[in-house]
């Protein structure tokens, strides 16, 4: 993954404007301000592939990076933060389609802030997850914020609170240092190869 091989392929605010090509795609989830897009930027190794927003809860697209001409990362609007009633109503119709019938998603990144830990958003976006059977992972953003040990502590209490089996990764990552970054590239064409 490198910014020469990816590019923004498309930007949907509808589910008819989805990539309809077979390319595997692997979605990146959590709330508003969790740091999706800073993982996007550290994953493809640039600073601002992926926008960021200064204001939590305003995007409601999906947006596919086409990554090596072979698969899309996807970033999933974040929710939380969303208090308008028709942004809210907007978010939850692209989100939830996106999800409906997707056999070419492979894998869900589900991002929790290690500072705040699993909010009751996150674990029913983990409960949705694990009663879909869609495979994922946990990534534990923004660690770089605490010591070494809070950041170990903080990932115990989301596998804890969420209930996770011991098979599903919870990684640590950091934007800001790189921490995890080459965890979670492994663990990406990992599941892409495991899909071929």
């Amino acid at each position: 993954m490198h910014a020469n091989d990816t590019v923004l392929k498309m930007v949907a605010g509808r589910p008819d404007q989805f990539p309809k090509d077979a390319k595997p795609q692997i979605a990146l989830s959590g709330r508003s301000n969790v740091g999706k897009s800073s993982l996007i930027n550290r994953l493809i190794g640039v600073k601002s592939l992926a926008r960021t927003s200064s204001v939590p809860g305003k995007t409601v697209t999906v947006n596919f990076y086409e990554c090596e001409s072979r698969f899309y990362l996807v970033d999933l609007p974040g929710y939380g933060y969303v208090q308008n009633k028709e942004r809210k109503s907007a978010f939850s119709s692209v989100a939830d389609a996106y999800f409906q019938q997707n056999d070419r998603l492979k894998l869900v990144l589900q991002l929790i802030d290690a500072k705040v830990g699993a909010t009751n958003d996150d674990l029913t976006m983990l409960d949705f997850l694990h009663k879909t059977g869609i495979p994922f992972a946990v990534v534990a953003t923004k660690c770089d914020k605490l010591s070494a040990s809070a950041a170990e502590r903080a990932a115990s209490e989301i596998r804890e609170k969420a209930n996770l089996e011991e098979r599903i990764p919870v990684i640590l990552f950091s934007a800001k240092s790189g921490r995890g970054k080459e965890e979670l590239k492994g663990l990406i064409f990992s599941c892409l190869k495991s899909s071929v």
